[in-house]
């Protein structure tokens, strides 16, 4: 039992440090309404923006945040 704590505390360490990385890799979202009303959001890359590198971060995101509370909370069964 000892072994699975060491593991799934390893891996809940490796999808934290990749969830920071991630999300820090993400542009912010600064346009907000002004990009709206100036059509921003009509771009090309607006609308294919799951093909785009953003999309792709958005999605890594996602999996690696639902991942990393799936450890933490199978990580505090062990725990106890």
């Amino acid at each position: 039992m000892d072994v699975l704590k060491i593991i799934a505390t390893a891996l809940l360490v490796i999808f934290e440090l990749f969830l920071i990385a991630v999300v820090l890799l993400q542009q912010g979202k600064s346009a907000g309404l002004s990009g709206a009303i100036g059509g921003a959001s009509e771009t090309f890359f607006g609308k294919n923006k799951a093909k785009s590198m953003e999309g792709k971060l958005e999605t890594w995101t996602k999996i690696s945040a639902a991942a990393f509370i799936v450890l933490a909370i199978v990580l505090s069964f062990f725990l106890k």
